[in-house]
């Protein structure tokens, strides 16, 4: 052998060992950049034209890699099943953010330059936002998964989301309050200077208002007083004696309360005013394991929103999902919000770019995807508006048992 031979043997060597020493230092994300860096421009774009690349940015380490595994279980599950469009195959590629707010918007500019034409996630609100900044500029559409800040759609006009907004959760529970249960007052209980529990309170107010004037044919106006007591408590109570005398005192034919508190709080608040035999309805905060696997007494009956339940087939999509899953996964396993979310917002990234015509069309498959209305999801019909926000169901779930029984669907309205 002779001596340029044996050391460019030695060269390649050693960038083949800084290659795998970069990789095992910071994953699968900047393994993409690094590769990507040994290409000219003109071989990634030859590349980009013979596959459709889809980003996924997620954090696949760190402490929100748990639930960033459940949305990319979905994902992957529909790009089992749906592995082409326009004729081409589909590749992911994945953005491992690593749940750290500081390599964010570099793994997301790593993306970018993988040539992507669409990108889903960030599990996290905060992570999200970091990404939203980089494929905004670069003008690469984005659906988020289960982050619900209102800012990402607002702030970015190329970010779009399948998991439904935060005020779609009153209002959903003012429906299940009057057409359901028949009722036409209730109270809510809210933490003082809480912005979560005052927008919820606001939308459930303003909605069970609508929906008893609506009863009356337009021809009464209603007082928000007069169809609902609010009692208020101060952040961290767990003695809840004061709210119920205040309660008592105030109302004697309410029989539903309005919670839009964390489960630690909910379940403190049920205990305290057990007696009362009042239905508690809250949001999604109370789809965790310390409220579902709570022993006291008070949850049980207990009603709240949430996105997906495998009990409910909303679409024929729902079936095909579960059973997909369960062939892949167990014929017990149970997916959850961010597995059939992760399934949504890649179906609903194909049809954009199915639609669009073109995969590298940012503004047009962004234009299309804003255009969708009544796409089958796992999740429900998803109307997208023009912020790029779901008009889509929400279910209302009882505990029973500890599990969830779906109980009603509450159906959007299209000024939501």
């Amino acid at each position: 052998m002779k001596r340029n031979d044996r050391w460019n043997y030695r060269i390649t060597g050693l960038l083949l060992c800084v290659a795998m020493l970069v990789f095992n230092l910071t994953g699968c994300a900047t393994w993409n950049h690094f590769v990507a860096g040994l290409k000219d421009e003109e071989v990634l774009e030859q590349e980009a034209a013979e596959v459709v690349r889809i980003g996924v940015f997620e954090p696949m380490i760190g402490t929100d890699k748990e639930g960033a595994a459940a949305e990319i279980r979905g994902i992957e599950l529909a790009h089992d099943l749906y592995p082409e469009v326009l004729g081409k195959p589909v590749e992911l590629i994945y953005g491992d953010n690593q749940s750290d707010m500081n390599k964010a918007e570099a793994v997301a500019a790593d993306l970018v330059n993988s040539k992507v034409s669409v990108v889903l996630g960030s599990y996290t609100n905060t992570l999200s936002l970091l990404g939203s900044n980089v494929f905004g500029e670069a003008q690469i559409p984005t659906v988020g998964i289960t982050c619900n800040n209102p800012i990402l759609t607002k702030s970015n006009p190329y970010y779009a989301r399948v998991c439904f907004i935060d005020a779609s959760q009153g209002k959903a529970a003012a429906k299940y309050v009057f057409e359901f249960l028949k009722q036409n007052k209730a109270v809510v209980l809210r933490e003082k200077d809480n912005d979560y529990a005052a927008a919820m309170a606001q939308q459930f107010t303003q909605e069970l208002r609508s929906l008893v004037e609506a009863s009356y044919g337009g021809q009464v106006e209603v007082s928000e007083t007069s169809v609902v007591y609010t009692a208020e408590y101060e952040k961290g109570t767990t003695d809840f004696t004061e709210q119920k005398e205040a309660i008592e005192k105030a109302t004697n034919d309410m029989k539903v309360v309005f919670l839009p508190a964390d489960a630690q709080t909910a379940i403190a608040a049920m205990e305290s005013l057990a007696d009362m035999n009042l239905i508690f309805i809250g949001t999604n905060q109370w789809e965790t394991e310390e409220f579902l696997g709570s022993e006291s007494e008070a949850v049980e009956g207990a009603r709240f929103t949430t996105v997906y339940d495998s009990h409910s087939d909303l679409t024929d999509m729902s079936t095909v999902f579960l059973e997909a899953y369960r062939e892949k996964y167990g014929e017990d396993a149970e997916p959850g919000n961010e597995e059939a979310l992760g399934f949504d917002a890649y179906r609903l990234a194909l049809e954009a770019i199915a639609q669009a015509g073109d995969a590298q069309n940012g503004d047009l498959i962004m234009e299309k995807m804003t255009a969708i209305e009544n796409f089958e999801g796992v999740t429900g019909s998803i109307t997208l508006n023009a912020d790029g926000d779901p008009i889509k169901p929400v279910i209302i779930v009882r505990v029973e048992d500890g599990k969830m029984e779906p109980e009603y669907t509450a159906d959007p309205v299209w000024d939501e």
